[in-house]
């Protein structure tokens, strides 16, 4: 990604002008996970409807101990104006307040240093280390899948803390792999609810389930 952010690194502690006033990034997150949707203008048709999305979903996010909070090329004046139409959408009254910021960067500084681009729109998902666990890069022709990114924040959650992994469409509920650097031993220790293995032709146990802790 151009100019932008890596699986681990660290999220540069910007200061910026939002539609709630100044923040300092690190002070905002405090020690909640993060999550920040970038768009590349405000008065955007797909960019409208995802944060549509977002404003009704703030439950669930508030439920994962997820910060919110949205970046888009234009004033805080913008962004406000926008958020009416936004609420509009969402068929709620039309004021100037949303469940998050949205940051104001009309000069495209922060843009630049997170490596968003024109019509590029960007999701980063922090851990309360400040550290980017995940990032998804649309074209500005594709919505984002809220259900997709509620998912995968089930998933780095509870891998964070516990030492499993996520099969291919896993949800969360569903059976989880173990980590394959814990010894059998040690997965019998920590899984008691049993770990299964599935047999294959290369006679690799590689493959170890158990129920989601």
């Amino acid at each position: 990604m151009p100019g932008g952010l890596l699986l681990g690194d660290e999220a540069p502690n910007f200061e910026a002008d939002t539609t709630i006033g100044h923040i300092r990034f690190h002070d905002f997150l405090g020690d909640s996970w993060g999550i920040l949707f970038s768009h590349p203008r405000d008065f955007t048709p797909v960019c409208t409807t995802e944060l549509g999305c977002a404003a009704k979903l703030a439950p669930e996010f508030a439920k994962r101990n997820i910060k919110m909070i949205a970046l888009s090329i234009d004033s805080v004046q913008d962004h406000l104006s926008w958020s009416k139409d936004i609420n509009a959408y969402n068929g709620e009254e039309d004021t100037e307040k949303l469940p998050f910021p949205i940051i104001d960067d009309h000069k495209r500084d922060l843009a630049v240093k997170l490596g968003m681009w024109h019509a590029a729109r960007v999701v980063f998902i922090f851990g309360p280390d400040k550290k980017l666990k995940l990032s998804i890069l649309y074209p500005e022709t594709t919505g984002r899948n809220f259900d997709e990114i509620l998912r995968v924040i089930d998933s780095l959650q509870l891998t964070a803390y516990k030492k499993v992994a996520t099969p291919v469409d896993w949800k969360c509920g569903d059976g989880v792999m173990v980590v394959s650097t814990i010894s059998e031993e040690e997965a019998r220790k920590l899984f008691p609810k049993g770990v299964f293995t599935k047999e294959l032709p290369s006679g690799k146990k590689y493959l170890r389930y158990t129920p989601q802790p």
